[in-house]
């Protein structure tokens, strides 16, 4: 994970870099692909959008980069002002990010970004992708929204657990590896590697409490005993 404000930033690059790509193929391809072949009589996505003369964004085709990069700026600017700050005090709210295990963190903070980042970013969609040719009216735009939120958080939550977030995390280790070993050999507690490891710490933490417990209750009745011994005396 990212310490420091540059490596956050490399990280959210990343991050939209690939999101930003997943989605754009998720929506040319798996959500509009049929209907784009269909009205355009192509026998592929890529000749029904070259045939149409590009993607339609902001009421005119625009070729597939430039709506790529248009996207890419928007969840960037999203990513980095809103998201991420965020979906980590969400998640700081739930668990203590100093007594839980690192991976059960990292995906309660992947679960608030999804929940923070594709509500908004399909908010900005609903504008980008608006059908302006036939009038603007506000209920159609909300409706957009929502119809865009229940396409895109299936696909969002299933990406980032399973397939974005790990891509990330193994580049962003390669990238700063070497900080990322110099990090690791200053902590003196060893954290757990893997869930055998993440149970086994869950068992010695239970363990330890059921120790100390046991040790006040034997605490609690010497000094019982003692106040006792003291009134028969008395």
């Amino acid at each position: 994970m990212p310490k420091n404000q540059f490596q956050r930033m490399v990280f959210a690059f990343l991050t939209v870099l690939v999101t930003v790509h997943g989605y754009v193929f998720y929506s040319l391809y798996v959500v509009n692909g049929d209907t784009l072949m269909q009205i355009t009589g192509a026998d592929s996505v890529l000749h029904a959008i070259a045939a149409q003369g590009g993607v339609y964004m902001f009421g005119r085709m625009l070729p597939i980069w430039a709506v790529v990069i248009i996207e890419f700026c928007c969840a960037y600017i999203l990513e980095c002002v809103m998201g991420s700050p965020i979906s980590f005090k969400m998640a700081c709210r739930m668990f203590d990010p100093r007594r839980n295990h690192p991976m059960i963190f990292e995906t309660v903070i992947i679960c608030c970004t999804v929940l923070v980042m594709c509500p908004a970013m399909s908010f900005l969609a609903a504008w980008m992708y608006y059908p302006y040719y036939a009038g603007f009216h506000l209920s159609t735009l909300l409706a957009n929204w929502i119809k865009l939120v229940c396409f895109n958080f299936p696909f969002a939550f299933f990406s980032q657990i399973f397939f974005i977030q790990p891509f990330v995390r193994w580049a962003f280790g390669k990238i700063f590896a070497k900080d990322i070993a110099a990090r690791n050999s200053q902590e003196t507690p060893e954290r757990p590697q893997d869930e055998q490891e993440a149970i086994a710490d869950i068992f010695r933490r239970m363990d330890e409490i059921q120790e100390s417990l046991a040790h006040e209750r034997r605490q609690r009745k010497k000094l019982a005993e003692q106040m006792t011994k003291n009134a028969s005396v008395k």
